[in-house]
């Protein structure tokens, strides 16, 4: 009966050992579903900023000022070679402009509003959309230009 319970003592032994390894809490926290995540969200942004600008093709004008850094994006009014006007990317008639700005504008008459004149534009017809949008009440409308290389 000795050589039992001391068989029995031993093996029971064994096994409780094994329980408190199971048992013992793992105190670290597994990042990799979390930078797999941020990754994905990275490569979605690098792909998704490019496609965020106007894309009426403009050859603008150099300049040597620097650019203007902001919170939110403004609203884009294009004037191409030609005269065709454009609010974003939608084409609008001269006579159409300032009422379309005006449904964009969320801020009213303080809506920042970017005109992108091509170098090669009638300069009338450049001024003709300033003096349309100062008419219809915008205060804060500036002209844009690329940045002139410095030699």
């Amino acid at each position: 009966m000795g050589a039992q319970l001391a068989g029995g003592g031993g093996g029971g032994g064994r096994g409780g050992g094994r329980r408190r390894r199971r048992s013992h809490v793992m105190n670290e926290i597994n990042i990799t579903p979390f930078v797999d995540v941020m990754l994905v969200l990275l490569v979605i942004f690098m792909i998704a900023a490019p496609l965020m600008t106007v894309s009426v093709p403009i050859d603008l004008p150099q300049a040597s000022a620097r650019a203007i850094q902001q919170d939110k994006p403004p609203i884009t009014v294009s004037v191409r070679q030609n005269g065709e006007i454009f609010v974003g990317d939608d084409k609008v008639e001269s006579a159409a402009l300032v009422e379309r700005v005006r449904t964009r504008a969320q801020n009213g008459a303080e809506e920042r509003i970017f005109v992108r004149g091509d170098a090669a534009a009638n300069y009338q017809a450049i001024m003709d959309v300033l003096s349309q949008l100062k008419g219809g009440g915008f205060t804060k409308v500036a002209l844009v230009a690329t940045e002139r290389a410095t030699r």
